[in-house]
């Protein structure tokens, strides 16, 4: 199964073995004047220490709509678009992390390929171990009707209301009970770079079909707008 620590949930792990005002340039952090208007959020200590010096976001999130997002990396350049209307304190604790530079410099640690069931790219533990997180967590915002095609981002976490900084792109149409918060897309072009490196298999360090990468894939920085 998929999750925010080595561990995922059992629907899935069979088949895996498997935080504002200032200047722009300014992260938004908790001491910031918090905004008035949006969905209200809640980002609670989870127990751990961060695996980067990080601030939780502001609990209010503002963003609306369609916010685009460039993840640089070491294969190329992923175009998302995060979806705000459908899961504003994911897309609000996202944004948080990319500005602050939470994921920069970071590995994706794992890719699952036939062998496993499931078709992810999974990112967003600067511990590079599947354990790491940014020291809180939140709710999961699900409809119950959650598909994860082809292009889908989506959180991973290790049960209900433990979403934190580590999330999965789907490269190909996977089948995965409707557990996992979707909060954007990936554009036809990055999806096909995921997939070019999901054929260059894994090591299986996590299972069968389930592992690190052969084909390294480094997030160099997150562009948010």
């Amino acid at each position: 199964m998929l999750l925010r620590r080595t561990v995922l949930p059992a629907a899935v792990l069979a088949l895996l073995t498997l935080a504002g005002c200032g200047d722009d340039d300014s992260p938004s952090t908790a001491e910031d004047p918090a905004p008035t208007d949006g969905v209200t959020c809640q980002y609670a200590d989870d127990g751990m220490d961060p695996a980067k010096d990080v601030e939780p976001p502001l609990d209010v999130a503002t963003d609306t709509g369609s916010v685009p997002v460039t993840l640089g990396t070491s294969v190329g350049d992923l175009a998302l678009t995060l979806d705000a209307d459908a899961a504003p304190c994911t897309v609000n604790s996202f944004v948080s992390l990319a500005e602050q530079g939470y994921f920069d410099e970071t590995s994706c640690h794992r890719v699952t390929t036939a062998e496993s069931g499931i078709f992810v790219l999974q990112c967003g533990d600067p511990t590079g171990s599947g354990s790491g997180g940014p020291g809180y967590q939140f709710d999961d915002e699900l409809t119950g009707k959650e598909r994860y095609s082809a292009g889908t981002l989506a959180m991973a976490n290790a049960g209900p209301g433990t979403n934190g900084s580590q999330f999965f792109i789907v490269y190909k149409d996977t089948p995965l009970p409707p557990s996992y918060t979707v909060f954007g897309e990936v554009d036809e072009a990055g999806t096909k770079l995921v997939a070019e490196v999901a054929a260059e298999g894994s090591d299986n360090a996590f299972g069968p079909g389930s592992g690190h990468p052969v084909r390294p894939v480094d997030i160099e920085s997150v562009t948010v707008g």
